[in-house]
This record gives structure tokens, C-alpha cells and sequence, in this order.
């Protein structure tokens, strides 16, 4: 959306020669002009024919180095790439305003396009620490203090909700690092309230006064809140938890932070449902380490198989030649719920009720052909109904109590495989989200060796991503040289800071050969304090470049038909004023030589003036014609207008 046309611009310097009336022309628009040069201020208007033009440029890249210039200066007079738009002295009463507008309109789109590539490389920084992270409460916190920063926000909290005790807790705030299971009441968070009711996000405007926070009005007028946002931790179609916003200073939540905080909160969730799920699955292992350890410190004093089981974890079951229970160890039988001595004498495709009977078959043909079977996924039942998932392992008991006996352990993975599934369904999201992105996005790893190339990469490039990824080498993108001068500015801290790289005008090189003008962004992605990627968001410029110079066109044609206009106007009055005085002196030179002899020496300098009068007249007459401008050579490199071409055009 444009910005205002009256926001206020600074206009300078005070000594230009159209500084007046430029003024009048804004504050008879309304727009104001501002007195002092602020960070705030997006345009200034510099008359660059002043003597100072160049002292006023300097104080403007130091007081407010981000704004743009719109200058006032003759057509066709260069100017260098800051200035964006230009208007001509004698254009400035037609011309000032809609070029305002128009640069206005140009900025906002900048803006906005940066932006979201801000938001996308904030959005791939958090997920890649979601990917990384083992540490639940500092990596919420970070995420908080992440989302605070980036978009100017008072504070972030992270609540899990237990809607049955509507109650709360804040597990992570971005003002407070310690801040951690701080429990609060529902009945005061009525956003809070809104978003478990809907599933949906919720978006408070003028908070004080909006009709959804009618009960505790008066709470948040005093802590100065105006901009509420509350957005789903869906899981499972169920909000387990909510994403909490809250801002004073800045302006309302728009759609494309909506849009972003939305994304955000769906990985957050998903984050936060495998870290936990992680941390119990290794608290789960350490146990079962100990009491395995504990076991095999014991089976030394025992002489007989089961004894040894007994003090084993995971389910052990021993089994006959026809894969009937000999013996179920202890936590076999709690693992499939069967009381001490139910299993024996019955059949092990009985006990497990496997999804899948044709699997675990082939397991126990294998052992029973010598073989050994490790690590075998089984969807089993319970005899209560319950159901998981088992990995299994089998093969034939050697020695004295062998002769076709088998032993087969069962290890619960349901909580393991669960994860791996949301991992991967996490994984396919952010793999569509990176396809999904309109910029090109490009990651090689230290090598060189190109790792990552979306969909957006594949249109401007050319190439299809099974074509590039691990056979195409980073630099071959890029014209000789570009690739190690981009890497040691990623490695300075002058663009951006070390591991950056801010956006930037470059080049990057077709299947076709030919060179694609793009913005760049960049960033290394690090393991610890190791390089282990780079990546790279391409934004392709020929539609902009195009359009751009489509314009410039344009404004040339319209100077042209100016001049001629002013041509055409310039001969017509012209011809009129010439065209009196010529009838006069031509019929005098007439009634000269009528009474004038030929014979007598004043009739010749008289049929002289009479002839060339005549001459005259129809030199103006073609003046009177001229409708276009036409030049001819006269004396070195000097120019004038050619008559007859001029003239001839409307014949």
C-alpha cells in the first residue's frame, strides 16, 4: 500500500534558486515540510542547482542517511543513482506532487519486499535452531527475545494453557530470561480465552477501548498496551498452548506479520512437542540404561536363562521350534500386559496380535534358518488393546539348551517412531515453506557443493534441482570471482556483521548463459562456532529493471512532445507577428516601383527590398507550418531548425 502524500519531507538547501516556489507548491498540497532533518523522515526535496547543494546532500547522509531524494534539476543533467526521481524547474508546479507520491509509492514497495525477506530468514534462523536445540527453556526464551526485537514488541510470552483449571503458565518471556512456569489466571487473559474457544488467531486493535477486553480495560490502559496478538500452539488439532503479543508504540499488527507470527507459532509448536518429547525419550533411556547395567551386574551369580531376563528391560521371550512361549520375562509381560506366567505354551503371533502377521512370520522362518534378526519395526495389541509399536530382534540360542529354541527381544519404540514421524512431517513443512518462497533460495555447503535449490531457484536459473544439487559447484552461478568476494564479505563485519551478508545488488548466471540481475542476501549457518553452509535468498530484478526502464521512456517521449509543443506555439505566434509588418513593407516596395522607371537608379535597390520582402513572407509562411521539431547543420557543431522538414511534415 502507498504511503501518505502528506507526510512531512525535508527541503533543501535554503539557498536554491526554485526553494520558493517548490515550498509553495507543497503547503499549498498540504504537505508539510519538516525543520529539522530527523532518522524519521523518508524523502527530502534538494534543489541540486543551488551553490550548496552539495554541503546539503553531505548533512543529509549524516543526519538521516535512509532517506530518498527527489531532485530539482534541468532535464538530461546527470545525477548520481541516490537521487530517484527528478523533476525539471519549469515542471515543479505540474510535476512535484505526483513525483512525490510516486516515490512514495516506490519506497513502500522496497520496504515491504525487504521485509518479508526479513521475515523469511528470521523464520529459517528459528527453525534451524528449533532442528538443533536440546535445551527447552533457553531456546523458548530465544525465541521470544528473537520475535521481540525483529518486530518491535514490547514483550513475547510463550503460555501452556490447562483450560480445565483455567489456568496458565508462562514457560518463556522475552523480558525475562529467568522467567519460567509462572502460573496465571485465564479469567484476566480474555484474548487468551478467545483463542482456545476458536482454534484461530486473535488480533486486538486500540486494546483499551476494543469490546473483547471490556472486563480488564482498565488493567491494560494502565500498563500503556494498545496492540494485542494471540495465535494458536496447535497440536493434534488441539491448542495446547498460545503465542502472546503485546506492543505500545508501534502501529496495529498488519496481515504480513500476521501471516509470519502464524508460521512462527506452527513451528514453535511442533518444536516444542518433540523437544519435550526427546527429553522424556533419553530420561526413558538413562533408566533403561541403569537397569540394565544394574541387571548384567547381577546375571553373574545366575546359572539359569530366566534368571538372568528377569532383571532385563526390554521384553525377552524364549521360544520353542514352533514359536510357542517358553518363558516371558518380567518386563515382557508388562510390555504386551499379561500376568506372570500367562505366556507360556501360547503361540508369540497370540500374544503380540501384530498388524502386519506376515511380518513377524518371516522373522522366525529367518531364525529358524540360522539367521539373526535385528531391529525389526512391529505395530502390535495388547490383550488390554493398547497399542504400539515394538522393535524386535531374534535369532537361535546356541548351546547346551538349543536344538531349535530361539530368543526374541521386544523393545517399546512407539515414542521414538512418533517422534520421527512429526520430525519428518516438520521437515516436509519447512521444505514446501522454502519451495513456496517467490525468492530463489540457494544453500551449498563449505565445499561449495550446492545442498539446497527451491522452486523459485529452478525458474530463474533454469535448472531443475536434481540437476544441480550435489553435481553443480556454487561458483558456476556466479561470474568469475563473484563467489570468493561475496564469502569474504560474509566473513567481514562491515555488511551486515560476520556471517552476513545484507542485501545487495549482484549477478547470478543462467543454464543459458546469460546474466540474471538479482538482490542479495546471504548468511553462514553455523555449527557451534563451525562453518557448515552457506545460504543465499535471490530476488529477481529483471521485472523491476524492465519496468524502470520502461518509465524512462516514457518520460522521454513526454520532454519530446513538450519541446514540439513549445516549437509549434513558438512559430505560430511567430508567423502572426511577422506576417503585419512584412504586408507593409512589401506593398510600399510595390508602390515604389510602380512609381519609380526601371530606367532611374533608385528602381533596382527597390525591386531588391520588394523581392526579397516576398522572399520573407514565405519564410514565415512556412514558420506558420512548422509542426514538429527538425534540425539541420550550419556552422561546426551548431544546429538550427530546418524549415522545410518542420514545415513539410503536415504536407
Amino acid at each position: 500500500m502507498s504511503q501518505s502524500p502528506y507526510r512531512p519531507v525535508a527541503l533543501l538547501p535554503i539557498d536554491g534558486p526554485h526553494h520558493a516556489r517548490v515550498k509553495k507548491v507543497l503547503e499549498g498540497a498540504g504537505v508539510p515540510v519538516a525543520a529539522t532533518l530527523t532518522h524519521e523522515l523518508d524523502v527530502a526535496i534538494v534543489d541540486l542547482s543551488a551553490p550548496s547543494a552539495s554541503e546539503a546532500r553531505a548533512m543529509l547522509n549524516e543526519r538521516a542517511p535512509r532517506t530518498a531524494i527527489l531532485g530539482i534539476t534541468a532535464p538530461r543533467v546527470s545525477v548520481d543513482a541516490a537521487v530517484l526521481e527528478v523533476v525539471a524547474p519549469e515542471a515543479v508546479e505540474q510535476e512535484l506532487l505526483p513525483r512525490l507520491v510516486h516515490l512514495r509509492a516506490r519506497l513502500a514497495m522496497l520496504k515491504e519486499a525487504q521485509q518479508r525477506q526479513r521475515d523469511l530468514g528470521v523464520l529459517l534462523e528459528l527453525t534451524a535452531r528449533y532442528a538443533e536445540a536440546t535445551d527447552v527453556g533457553g531456546l523458548l526464551h530465544d525465541v521470544t527475545r528473537r520475535l521481540a526485537e525483529e518486530m518491535q514488541i514490547d514483550r513475547v510470552a510463550l503460555v501452556v494453557i490447562e483450560p480445565e483449571k483455567g489456568e496458565g503458565t508462562i514457560i518463556a518471556a522475552s523480558d525475562d530470561a529467568k522467567l519460567s512456569d509462572h502460573r496465571i489466571d485465564l479469567a484476566r487473559y480474555p484474548e487468551v480465552r478467545e483463542v482456545l474457544r476458536t482454534g484461530k488467531p486473535v488480533i486486538v486493535e486500540d486494546a483499551p477501548s476494543h469490546p473483547l477486553l471490556e472486563d480488564v480495560k482498565e488493567s491494560v490502559a494502565a500498563r500503556g498496551i494498545r496492540n494485542l496478538a494471540a495465535l494458536p500452539l496447535a497440536g493434534g488439532g488441539v491448542v495446547q498452548g498460545v503465542l502472546l503479543l503485546r506492543r505500545s508504540t508501534v502501529g496495529p499488527f498488519n496481515p504480513r506479520e500476521v501471516e509470519f507470527l502464524t508460521t512462527v507459532a506452527h513451528a514453535t509448536a511442533v518444536a516444542f512437542r518433540n523437544v519435550r518429547q526427546l527429553e522424556r525419550i533419553r530420561s526413558q533411556r538413562e533408566k533403561e540404561k541403569s537397569a540394565r547395567i544394574a541387571a548384567e551386574e547381577r546375571v553373574a551369580d545366575m546359572k539359569r536363562y530366566a534368571a538372568y531376563f528377569d532383571h532385563l528391560s526390554d521384553g525377552v521371550a524364549i521360544l520353542d521350534a514352533r514359536a510357542c512361549v517358553l518363558s516371558l520375562n518380567p518386563a515382557g509381560q508388562a510390555l504386551l500386559d499379561l500376568k506372570p506366567g500367562e505366556a507360556e505354551g501360547k503361540h508369540v503371533n497370540t500374544l503380540t496380535n501384530p498388524s502386519d502377521e506376515a511380518l513377524l512370520l518371516d522373522v522366525l522362518f529367518a531364525v529358524s534358518k540360522g539367521q539373526v534378526k535385528n531391529d525389526v519395526d512391529l505395530h502390535a495389541k495388547t490383550s488390554r488393546g493398547r497399542r504400539l509399536v515394538l522393535s524386535v530382534s531374534a535369532a537361535q540360542l546356541k548351546g547346551d539348551a538349543g536344538d531349535g529354541v530361539a530368543i526374541l527381544t521386544l523393545r517399546d519404540v512407539t515414542l521414538q517412531r512418533q517422534m520421527a514421524e512429526e520430525l519428518r512431517q516438520t521437515t516436509d513443512f519447512l521444505e514446501r515453506l522454502i519451495d513456496s518462497s517467490v525468492d530463489a533460495i540457494i544453500a551449498a555447503d563449505m565445499k561449495g557443493n550446492i545442498i539446497l535449490f527451491n522452486k523459485a531457484a529452478e525458474v530463474i536459473c533454469g535448472y531443475r534441482a536434481e540437476e544441480v544439487i550435489g553435481k553443480l559447484h556454487v561458483t558456476q552461478l556466479y561470474p568469475q570471482g563473484l563467489a570468493m568476494e561475496l564469502m569474504k564479505k560474509l566473513r567481514a563485519p562491515d555488511f551486515g556483521g560476520v556471517g552476513r551478508l545484507s542485501s545487495s545488488r549482484a549477478e547470478i548466471i543462467a543454464r543459458t548463459g546469460e546474466r540474471i540481475p538479482v538482490n542479495l542476501a546471504a548468511s553462514i549457518i553455523y555449527e557451534g562456532n563451525r562453518e557448515s553452509a552457506t545460504v543465499g535468498l535471490f530476488t529477481d530484478l529483471r521485472d523491476r529493471i524492465s519496468l524502470e526502464r520502461k518509465l524512462t521512456d516514457a518520460e522521454a517521449r513526454l520532454l519530446e512532445s513538450e519541446k514540439n509543443a513549445v516549437i509549434v506555439a513558438l512559430a505560430g505566434t511567430a508567423a502572426h507577428e511577422l506576417n503585419q509588418p512584412l504586408t507593409s513593407v512589401m506593398g510600399y516596395a510595390e508602390l515604389l516601383k510602380r512609381k519609380i522607371k526601371e530606367s532611374e537608379p533608385t528602381w533596382r535597390p527597390v525591386d531588391i527590398i520588394h523581392r526579397e520582402a516576398e522572399r520573407m513572407a514565405e519564410i514565415v509562411k512556412k514558420i506558420g507550418k512548422i509542426t514538429r521539431y527538425e534540425t539541420k547543420a550550419y556552422v561546426g557543431s551548431a544546429k538550427i531548425v530546418d524549415l522545410d522538414k518542420a514545415a513539410a511534415h503536415e504536407e
